[in-house]
C-alpha cells in the first residue's frame, strides 16, 4: 500500500499526477522489496493522477500486471445528484 499522502503530500498536492506517480513506484518498490513478481492493480476514480499513474506501472521492469481493473463506483440511478454549484 501507498498513497500521496503517506508520502509526505498535504493538501492540494496530493491530487497531482506527480503525486500519483510517486505513490505508484513507492508501492512497487515495497512489493519488489517482498518478492512480489506479479501485481493486480485497482484504480479508482477519476482525475488526471491515474492516467500518470498506469503509465508508470508500465514503465517499471521486473514486475508483471495480471489485470489493470477500473473499480470506479457508478450508481444505477440510486439517490438524487446535489444541485449545481452557481458561482
Amino acid at each position: 500500500w501507498s498513497s500521496a499522502g503517506a508520502l509526505g503530500f498535504k493538501g492540494s498536492k496530493k491530487s497531482t499526477p506527480f503525486a500519483a506517480q510517486q505513490a505508484v513506484e513507492d508501492a512497487l518498490n515495497k512489493a519488489k522489496e517482498h518478492g512480489i513478481k506479479e501485481v493486480g492493480i485497482k484504480v479508482q476514480g477519476p482525475g488526471s493522477g491515474r492516467d500518470t499513474a498506469v503509465k508508470a506501472i508500465g514503465a517499471t521492469e521486473g514486475i508483471r500486471v495480471n489485470f489493470l481493473k477500473d473499480i470506479t463506483p457508478l450508481p444505477h440511478n440510486g439517490c438524487r445528484a446535489p444541485k449545481k454549484r452557481r458561482v
